[in-house]
């Protein structure tokens, strides 16, 4: 029986998606993504960041090698997976990667300076209607 091991994560892309096949022709995308905390404390707000390893294969991987970017903002579902090994003084070591099996890509909003003298209700409707075009592109599961 499998233990439950589940993860849903959002953050930014650190840097841009890395592409390579496994020795059997299995398409695989590795991304590392920030996720911030932010909490009260004494003196104020502190900030909080945490960095994960994300991996992805077939066409999933495809799609987030394709979408994907540094400062893209994502969320992950998926599974923990902990690789565990020696090294040559054997010592051994140990890393977690999250396991994705759903990856969606915030959308992204191109502005430019002729946008900020228009009314702010036609840029509103604007963004708008690419939100929603750009959510139906943005979800990537296969």
């Amino acid at each position: 029986m499998n233990n439950l091991n589940s993860i849903i994560i959002e953050g930014n892309l650190v840097r841009d998606p890395q592409f390579h096949f496994t020795p059997k022709g299995t398409p695989v995308c590795i991304f590392s993504i920030a996720s911030n905390r932010f909490y009260k404390q004494d003196t104020g707000v502190v900030q909080e960041v945490s960095f994960f390893d994300v991996e992805t294969f077939s066409k999933l991987a495809e799609g987030c090698y394709n979408l994907g970017h540094k400062g893209r903002g994502v969320k992950v579902v998926g599974r923990i997976k902990q690789d565990r090994w020696t090294d040559a003084e054997s010592k051994p070591h140990s890393r977690i990667w999250i396991v994705a099996e759903h990856v969606e890509f915030r959308p992204e909003f191109k502005r430019d300076v002729s946008a900020q003298e228009t009314d702010v209700s036609e840029t509103m409707a604007a963004e708008a209607a690419e939100t929603s075009a750009v959510e139906e592109l943005a979800s990537v599961t296969f």
